[in-house]
Parts: C-alpha cells; structure tokens; sequence
C-alpha cells in the first residue's frame, strides 16, 4: 500500500476515534436542546470538568477506570441543581438562556482554574499496549475509547426507544406543552435530560483525558465542533447528530494530510454553510412545512 494512502487511512481511523467521543458530547447537546430549547454554551466545560475530575480522581488512587465509574455520578448530582436554579427560571427564553449559559462557562472554567490550576497536564494511558497499524504503531487504548463510546451509545438508543422513561422523554421532544396536557412532569424529564447531556459530555472528558492534554480552558476546543456536528445533523435529531459526528471528524482528519489544523476546521465550516445553504434544518432535521 502506498504510504500516502496508508497515512490517509490511519488519519481517518483516528477521526471516527475522536468522532466517537465528540458524538457523546454532541448527544447531549442535542438532548437539552431538542427537550429543553436551550443553545447550552456551556456544554464543553462538563466535558472540561470530566476531563479535570478523571485527572484529580487518576493522581489520588491511580486507577484510569474508578474515575470513569465515579466522574458521570459526580457531575449527575451538580448539574441537577444546576438546571433547577440556573437554567429554569430562564426556560423558554432563548437570549436569556444563553447569556446564563455564557455565564455558567465563565464561573465553571474559573473554578476549574483555581482548583485544578492553569498548566495543561495529562493522564497516563491505563493501557499501554499497542499493535501495528498500517506501519504505525497504535495504542489499544483508542479502540477501547470508541468501543465504550459504542455501548453507551447502544445504551442511549435503548433507553430512548426502549424504555418508559425514554418515550417521556421524545414526547417532550416533540411537544413539550401536549406532554405536560398528557400529565407528564415535564420538569423532572428537564431536570433528568440536562443531567443525562451533562453526564455523557463528562464521560467524553473522561475518555478523551489520555490521549489529550487536560485543561482548564478545553471545553472551547470541543464546544464549537459540537454545535457543527448538531446544526449539521439536524436540531434535535439524534441520528443525525451521530452520523455528523463520525463524518464530520472523519473528514477533519483526513484533511490533517494536506492542510494544517486551522485550515481543516475552515474546511468543516465551510462545509456547515454549503449544507445551511440548501438544507437550512440540516441533513436529518424535520423539514418545516
């Protein structure tokens, strides 16, 4: 195989990787705001905060795998106070809901930075075995972030399509108004789908923690791509959401060959305009009539 198509192929394979982790992050974006409304511009600092949790919980007890257990519960039980005395009583207006949002970003990356600290660190790869990829040496870790990745989103689909609770909550995606007619507490299904969207935005940070540097200020870094990935796919549209991730950064990454960083993400926002353009609900969203 030539090496450039051999370099080509190992970019890619990297992209539905890292696709993988932003699809989680992107999930739950596109949960609070398909059941929420709410354009969530703090989005990224849970994937910060599980990311930062994952190394302070990693330098105490040394073990990769008890933060990945213990981070999502963490960050479950802070965002629900979160969405009841924050977000809620801003509900149903989007320019307040954003500059609250804008706000919960700024307290939480501030938090994190007298905490946790300025200097980008990162965590130790809990496994440090690796094979050979298309003359490269690759490490086993990155297949266990996208098979993890895999089963909570497996996950995700069955509690959404499978399950009472799942079913309350796509009626309050559909029409949160008729659900709350129907006898639905709405306000809990709010309460549970901000933590839900918070929590698979953490346990990204988590997984992405080895294989990236931790800091305080690496929640913008996901943030923008995360909201590309949802206006690409499709407001609200979860199978979109999926889909654009794994292309989106699959793209991104084969680009890396021949443009630099900077130039493959202007690449990728020129590509949300051109979809914009023609298909302004995005590729999987509900065409309005």
């Amino acid at each position: 195989m030539p090496e450039w198509l051999s370099t080509i192929l190992f970019l890619c394979i990297n992209g539905l990787i890292w696709g993988m982790i932003i699809a989680l992050i992107s999930l739950g974006l596109s949960l609070i705001f398909g059941v929420m409304g709410i354009v969530n511009m703090a989005h990224g600092d849970f994937y910060m905060v599980g990311a930062v949790l994952a190394f302070t919980i990693f330098s105490h007890f040394g073990n990769f795998w008890v933060s990945l257990a213990v981070v999502p519960l963490i960050v479950a039980v802070a965002a629900v106070p979160t969405e009841r005395f924050v977000l809620r009583p801003f509900e149903g207006n989007p320019s307040l809901t954003m500059i609250a949002t804008i706000g919960l970003s700024f307290i939480i990356q501030q938090i994190a930075l007298a905490t946790y600290g300025g200097i980008p660190k990162k965590i130790t790869s809990p496994i440090a075995a690796g094979f050979n990829l298309l003359g490269v040496h690759y490490p086993v870790y990155r297949l266990v972030i996208a098979f993890i990745s895999g089963l909570i989103l497996v996950a995700l689909w069955f509690f959404l399509y499978r399950t009472s609770l799942g079913i309350l909550v796509r009626a309050s995606m559909q029409d949160a108004d008729m659900a709350q007619a129907m006898g639905i507490n709405v306000n809990r299904v709010l309460m549970g789908t901000f933590a839900l969207g918070a929590v698979l935005a953490s346990v990204g940070g988590v997984l992405a923690a080895p294989i990236t540097q931790v800091s305080y200020l690496m929640g913008n870094d996901v943030i923008l791509l995360s909201f590309i990935v949802v206006i690409i796919g499709g407001l609200g549209s979860l199978k979109g959401t999926l889909i654009a991730a794994l292309v989106i950064c699959s793209i991104e990454g084969m680009l890396a060959f021949v443009l630099t960083p900077t130039q493959a993400k202007t690449a990728i926002f020129i590509v949300m305009v051109i979809v914009l353009i023609f298909r302004p609900e995005g590729l999987f969203g509900a065409t309005k009539r």
